[in-house]
């Protein structure tokens, strides 16, 4: 199965968050990376006396359930000091979101695929595009194409490499 995980991070050098998650996520069982996108920088969603904020997206082909996928991403999180505060959209040192699970629809209390608002984020679209094929489906949504070409980029800028 390939799966898109969304990756972001405004604290404690984030640059270096994000390389560090996208090895620890390399690393998993059953899990293969495909590719990462190039960093970017975006202004932070919510409270805007936050730092902005680095994301990129990691394609992976993985073996592994969605939910066992999703308690991996959370695990990787935590071991990179993420404090879940309750605090939507506040800083982060880490935030990996499961954004694609092949073309299938998720809808559990824990786990929603595809990501809620994928569609309309330029920090999780962009990068996306990077590391998918042309002709991607978001299911419920529509081709990848038609969503980026919808959506402006609103000051998002890429920083460098992965």
């Amino acid at each position: 199965m390939i799966a898109y995980i969304g990756l972001g991070s405004n604290l404690a050098n984030p640059v270096s968050q994000l390389q560090a998650a996208r090895d620890a996520m390399a690393a998993l069982p059953e899990v293969h990376a495909i590719a990462c996108s190039r960093f970017y920088r975006s202004a932070p969603m919510g409270p805007s006396d936050q730092p902005d904020y680095v994301n990129a997206v990691m394609a992976i082909e993985t073996d592994r359930p969605p939910l066992d996928l999703l308690h991996d991403l959370q695990a990787i999180e935590t071991a990179q000091g993420r404090v879940r505060s309750g605090d939507r959209w506040g800083p982060r040192t880490l935030d990996l979101d499961l954004l694609l699970y092949g073309d299938q629809m998720i809808a559990s209390a824990e786990l929603t695929v595809p990501h809620p608002g994928l569609s309309q984020r330029e920090f999780v679209l962009y990068p996306l595009r990077e590391v998918a094929p042309p002709d991607l489906r978001v299911p419920g949504a529509g081709p990848l194409a038609d969503l980026v070409a919808r959506c402006p980029l609103r000051g998002l800028t890429v920083i460098g490499q992965a």
